[in-house]
C-alpha cells in the first residue's frame, strides 16, 4: 500500500441549504493505494512502492491545492465520488489494483474496490 496526501477544497451540492459541508471548506485528504495479487518469488514483492508512487503523482499533483468540484467529474466530491475518481486514473497504470482509500479528516473516510 502507497499513500499520499495532498490539500483541497470543496463544498456538498447535495446537502440541504444552511448545512455547514454544503458551504466550502478545506481538509487535508489522505489517499491510499492498494494493490494485490501474487508475490513474484524471485523478487520478492509484488511491486515496487516506488512504481506506485510514480503513478500516483499525476493525480496528487492535479488535486492538491484545488477546489475539487472545479476539476472535471468531482462537481459533487465526496469521499466516495473521489475515491473511484481516483481509481479510473489508476486503473491502467496498476493492473494489480485492489483499494483506494480516501480520508477526508483522521476519522472519516471510504475505501473504494472498483466495484
Amino acid at each position: 500500500m502507497q499513500t499520499f496526501t495532498f490539500e483541497a477544497t470543496h463544498w456538498r451540492p447535495t446537502f440541504p441549504e444552511g448545512h455547514k459541508r454544503r458551504r466550502r471548506h478545506g481538509h487535508s485528504f489522505r489517499a491510499a493505494v492498494r494493490v494485490a495479487g501474487a508475490v513474484d518469488e524471485r523478487r520478492g514483492y509484488l511491486v515496487d512502492h516506488g512504481e506506485i508512487k510514480t503513478a500516483c503523482e499525476p493525480v496528487r499533483k492535479q488535486l492538491d491545492h484545488s477546489c475539487l468540484n472545479e476539476i472535471p467529474g468531482l462537481s459533487n466530491p465526496t469521499a466516495e465520488v473521489l475515491a473511484r475518481w481516483i481509481w479510473e486514473r489508476l486503473k491502467a497504470k496498476l493492473p494489480g489494483l485492489a483499494a483506494v482509500i480516501v480520508f477526508e479528516t483522521c476519522t472519516t473516510g471510504c475505501e473504494y474496490r472498483g466495484l
